[in-house]
């Protein structure tokens, strides 16, 4: 499942920024019926910092076993819920508290959470926001996951099939990656330039040589030297790359000289092979 702390961590960010709730924090599943909270914003004390919370107990865990966001604004009455963690909330001051599970594929991968230190309704606007954090974060955890499938099985095929078949696999997937940067560089939204971006740098580490790298420090390309780079790597001319890219043939080729010197390389391959060594290229 790669690492779900990183990911909910950049999403109990965007919980706090979306909602402007002043407790956010949350956490990914450690074991098949437990989460621990890893990720706080706007807590005072560190009892929650660390807390274990089972399926079945409290209001994380039966937004766990229930697979459906719950809140209560009351949270030391609430008959709705057990309270195994009644001290370390009360000890942080928390009253009306939202749980939202992140759900892939039916399966509960962890909870975010916002809180209030008043026993006060939340807003339908704060509900919808939480619930849409929540959903961004499931649908990133699900492409991350079809990508790692997708390598994993491309990586098993290559081991059993002919040089020239596994060849073909890997042109595909170079093409996929310049696609990805020239998407990225099109799109408007920081947040989806981001996610284009790392996905493409996802594809070029699959292919990455490090038996070859004898430790070397990887060489610091721009993101431009990259995008030109890509689009050679698969076969494009400077026109043609200048083309894709929105740029002018003589700025292709100005970012490509960059690229090569950077990469001690004398011609177009040689770059493209030691992009592809150090793993900046699939």
């Amino acid at each position: 499942m790669g690492d779900d702390a990183g990911a909910f961590r950049s999403s109990v960010l965007s919980l706090h920024r979306a909602t402007g709730l002043p407790v956010v924090f949350g956490g990914a599943l450690t074991g098949p019926d437990r989460l621990r909270i890893s990720e706080l914003v706007g807590n005072t004390t560190d009892s929650l910092s660390g807390l274990v919370v089972r399926q079945g107990s409290g209001l994380g865990g039966k937004a766990m076993a229930t697979g459906r966001p719950i809140w209560v604004s009351d949270y030391p009455h609430a008959a709705s819920i057990t309270h195994d963690y009644d001290k370390p909330v009360t000890h942080e001051g928390l009253l009306t508290v939202m749980a939202i599970p992140v759900v892939v594929r039916r399966r509960v991968r962890g909870v975010l959470y916002g809180a209030l230190r008043e026993p006060l309704g939340l807003a339908d606007r704060v509900v919808v926001s939480a619930v849409q954090t929540a959903r961004d974060l499931e649908q990133e955890l699900a492409v991350r996951d079809a990508a790692d499938e997708a390598l994993a099985r491309v990586r098993r095929e290559a081991a059993a099939e002919e040089p020239q078949v596994t060849a073909a696999r890997w042109e595909e997937v170079r093409a996929v990656h310049a696609e990805l940067r020239g998407l990225a560089d099109q799109v408007a939204d920081p947040a989806l330039r981001d996610r284009l971006l790392a996905a493409s740098t996802r594809l070029a580490a699959a292919g990455a040589d490090t038996g070859e790298s004898g430790g070397k420090p990887r060489p610091a390309l721009s993101p431009r030297e990259l995008d030109v780079l890509s689009y050679v790597a698969v076969g494009c001319t400077n026109a043609e790359a200048a083309r894709r890219l929105g740029l002018l043939p003589e700025t292709v080729k100005s970012y490509l000289r960059s690229a090569m010197r950077k990469l001690d390389a004398h011609t177009r391959m040689q770059a493209v092979a030691a992009a592809r060594r150090a793993g900046l290229l699939p």
